[in-house]
């Protein structure tokens, strides 16, 4: 058996153990803690309960909510100034990936010094930051549970990864409540980006049996709980989604992702567009290139999302697949294709950040420069 390290962070599961939010603090021994969150759900009820538990614990706060839906470096050195200048002690990221990864960066800065962009690539952080706990908003970027740190240096657009055991989370109070207040359009493109994690990690070249578990049973949840999220909303829904997720989370954040997620970063970094949209229309391309790499494993998958594959050849298991990934975008409203319209020179720039993205290093098949500018071709309108 290879050697391989599992890691994964302190996880409470259910409804309304966000409210533990203040005993947890306290556990922590912190009398002052941020809250990083964006402003969309500062005037929801659930977020008012979180800061009415903190009062209840005498536990003071901060709320730094300056976070874009693709974090930037310069707005984590601000959080980590404000941090510092406030005196804080612990870190509360509240919402979707975007503040959960602006507040893992304000963490790594707030103890290490120096600024953000020193931590890019793999085991580049020297001290663990203070105590950090998520309170997901949402179903797919599992950020509460992952080794990721995804941020945007904008002076190149080119979104970036930080990627240690020091920015795993020390606690993920994941509840339900707050999922039932998205919207149906981030609904589904978080619900894709954690079935795309799902499939990158099961194909991954340095998966496991430890990850191949999660990744299979979240990739189940996902395909046929994601449909009904989208047009129910229901809590018993939204549990198989929140479950989905994050066994995803388990299973990425220690087997790493693909070329899905390299192509998605350089698009979502060039163009500013919502990484869960990005990774449902590459998808299904992604699938089509790596196939016969990693044809075992993508028949598993397959499987688990409702093909009857007894029979048949390997091409028409890769149609089944494709077609099912490809309907199941079709019935969240996703679209095929991006309307922007991208220069010569940015296109340029697309293909040479996906190539050199770090998630390209374990994908199952090494994507040359002319396979990466196909598939890029592929989702422009012409």
């Amino acid at each position: 058996m290879e050697q391989r390290k599992f890691v994964v962070p302190e996880v409470v599961v259910g409804k309304n153990v966000m409210e533990l939010i203040g005993r947890y603090l306290g556990h922590f021994g912190s009398r002052k803690t941020m809250i990083v969150a964006d402003k969309n759900i500062l005037k929801l009820n659930w977020f008012q309960n979180i800061i009415n538990n903190l009062m209840k614990k005498d536990i003071e706060y901060i709320i730094f909510d300056e976070v874009s839906e693709n974090p930037r470096d310069y707005e984590a050195m601000l959080g980590a100034e404000l941090f510092l200048a406030e005196d804080c002690d612990s870190i509360v990221a509240v919402g979707g990936g975007s503040p959960m990864d602006c507040a893992k960066c304000i963490s790594i800065v707030c103890t290490n010094g120096g600024h953000i962009l020193d931590y890019v690539g793999v085991d580049q952080i020297r001290l663990p930051g203070p105590p950090l706990i998520c309170i997901p908003s949402t179903a797919g970027t599992a950020a509460d549970v992952s080794q990721f740190a995804i941020i945007l240096d904008s002076k190149i657009h080119i979104k970036k990864a930080i990627i240690s055991k020091k920015v795993v989370p020390d606690l993920a109070l994941i509840d339900t409540i707050p999922l039932l207040t998205m919207d149906t359009y981030l609904t589904a493109c978080t619900g894709m980006d954690a079935l795309t994690h799902a499939i990158e990690a099961y194909v991954s070249n340095a998966a496991s049996p430890l990850t191949d578990v999660h990744a299979l049973k979240a990739i189940e949840l996902i395909s046929k709980a994601l449909p009904n999220a989208v047009s129910s909303n229901k809590e018993e829904v939204m549990e198989d989604m929140l479950m989905g997720s994050l066994h995803a989370g388990f299973a990425f954040s220690n087997a790493s992702l693909g070329a899905v997620h390299a192509l998605a970063h350089s698009l979502g970094g060039v163009l500013d567009l919502p990484h869960g949209q990005c990774n449902s229309i590459l998808l299904e391309h992604v699938i089509d290139l790596n196939f016969e790499y990693a044809q075992d494993r993508y028949k598993d998958i397959a499987v688990a999302v409702g093909c009857e594959v007894e029979g048949l050849s390997s091409e028409e298991i890769k149609a089944c697949l494709i077609d099912v990934i490809s309907e199941l975008r079709e019935k969240l409203s996703i679209p095929e294709k991006l309307s922007e319209k991208i220069n010569p020179e940015l296109a340029e720039e697309l293909y040479v950040n996906a190539i050199n993205d770090p998630c390209m290093v374990t994908n199952p098949k090494n994507l040359s420069y002319k396979e990466v500018k196909g598939i890029y071709e592929k989702i422009f309108k012409e």
